[in-house]
């Protein structure tokens, strides 16, 4: 997967908006102003960081050498994921859509 297709991914969801984090040198995607998917660049690397729970971010981290723990963001809900690592566009998508549905939850007030 390249990054013009995950940002053309997350931008069609219904209230994408993209900012940049000059800090982090990343693209910024958040639904009404909460963060779902950040792109970025890590060691030269195009990668994403999403929200998923703690149980799947652990479980995704033993099973796949291109799942990290975020270097910004809370280790335990956030993961970076390597866009040319070994994970499928699939796996990339349904990650993108559990980060929204995460932000969407935590926009109206869930966990």
């Amino acid at each position: 997967m390249n990054i013009s297709d995950l940002l053309s991914y997350c931008m069609n969801k219904p209230g994408a908006e993209q900012s940049v984090h000059s800090d982090w040198k990343a693209t910024q995607i958040k639904v009404d102003d909460v963060l779902f998917a950040m792109v970025h660049e890590m060691e030269g690397r195009p990668a994403v960081s999403l929200k998923t729970t703690p149980a799947l971010a652990d479980l995704m981290r033993e099973s796949h050498k291109d799942i990290l723990p975020d270097e910004h963001l809370n280790k335990s809900h956030w993961s970076t994921v390597f866009l040319d690592g070994s994970l499928k566009d699939s796996q990339i998508y349904y990650l993108i859509d559990a980060s929204f549905q995460q932000a969407l939850s935590t926009r109206s007030g869930g966990a």
